[in-house]
């Protein structure tokens, strides 16, 4: 019934639907559920260390022998600059005050970048079907060596620039998320938080770019939203937002009470608490900090200095649950009913369009 299977024969998928990775969110229960239903399930693998990502993908393939897809931030090692450090340090001290904490940080921990050699050689020992990548790509030799191995790769792009880039690095399919979407943008060099292009607008543009298939991701949370996207000339879309509310899915106490009151404008784009712009619950220190619009430490050494803040208990205080402008839309399915729920909406509406009934 897809009008593009572009996708589904290049990833080996009955059904173009991604389930987006989400660090600490998305569990191999949930990927495995969403590969086994004809879709493609993600693990977010940035912040594993290589050992929990070898155990997380022997987990994955015990419970799947269908393809799914490993995620990975590419950003570059964060500069030490002190002086902005020691400047989002001052602006941060109220709130430090205000909830009880101990000092501040006095500088950033070392980091390294965001995809080094040890991940690439794992994921060559792992052989994945399909890695993807936000923040950009890999060194040029790096997508060699995946591509050569035979892993399809995938990254994000939130500009027609964007776009191009991926195609001309020989990245297989492009992700365009708009504005829309929760959780981090991905941009290839940090942006304002305002500064975005919705999905609407930018699916197409990207479309009409590029000879790749590509991905629609943020604001689509049922059928309607997939048809629409086929409609602006993807051929396949990216689902976070949705899965959150699934029983596997590792989503806390907290954001699934949240999710399930959930309105269109529960949202900002903030970069107060990773350094780089991500779209997760307003509260008042993201607020504060957005007004202030400061200069703070590259991704992610911010989190040295806003990670003791989310002691507090009071989401609307301080809170980094992430999540997108479609929550509303949310079902708390088990993950495969919920992509057949997808995949019956998304029919009924092609078939209403092909009949030309309302």
């Amino acid at each position: 019934m897809w009008p593009d299977r572009r996708l589904c024969q290049l990833l080996g998928l009955e059904h173009p639907i991604i389930q987006a990775p989400m660090a600490g969110s998305a569990t191999p229960e949930l990927a495995a559920a969403v590969s086994n239903a004809g879709g493609l399930g993600s693990l977010g693998c940035s912040e594993m260390t290589l050992d929990d990502l070898t155990a997380s993908v022997a987990n994955l393939r015990a419970r799947t022998n269908r393809s799914f897809n490993l995620n990975f931030f590419t950003h570059p090692a964060p500069r030490p600059d002190q002086a902005v450090f020691a400047q989002a340090r001052e602006r941060m001290l109220p709130w430090y005050r205000r909830l009880g904490l101990g000092e501040p940080a006095m500088a950033a921990a070392p980091q390294g970048p965001g995809f080094d050699d040890a991940r690439l050689a794992t994921l060559l020992d792992l052989k994945p079907r399909v890695v993807s990548f936000h923040f950009g790509v890999p060194d040029r030799a790096s997508v060699s060596a995946l591509k050569a191995a035979g892993i399809m790769l995938m990254s994000t792009a939130t500009t027609v620039a964007e776009a191009r880039a991926l195609e001309t690095a020989g990245i297989d399919v492009v992700i365009a998320q708009g504005f829309e979407a929760g959780g981090h943008r991905g941009s290839h060099k940090p942006r304002a938080p305002a500064d975005g292009v919705g999905t609407l607008a930018l699916v197409p543009q990207i479309a009409d770019a590029v000879r790749l298939p590509v991905v629609a991701a943020g604001g689509i949370g049922d059928g309607r939203g997939i048809a629409a996207a086929f409609a602006l000339g993807a051929a396949g879309v990216q689902m976070g937002t949705g899965f959150l509310s699934c029983p596997e899915a590792g989503t806390d106490a907290v954001r699934r009470a949240m999710l399930r009151d959930a309105t269109e404008t529960d949202t900002m784009m903030t970069n107060a608490f990773s350094g780089r712009a991500a779209r997760a619950v307003r509260s008042d220190y993201a607020d504060e900090m957005e007004r202030m619009q400061i200069d703070l430490p590259d991704f992610p050494s911010m989190y040295d200095l806003s990670a003791p803040l989310l002691q507090s208990t009071k989401p609307s205080e301080v809170s980094f649950l992430l999540y997108g402008q479609a929550a509303r839309l949310n079902r708390e399915l088990p993950a495969a009913e919920l992509v057949a729920r997808y995949v019956a909406e998304a029919e009924a509406v092609f078939a209403r369009l092909r009949t030309g009934q309302a």
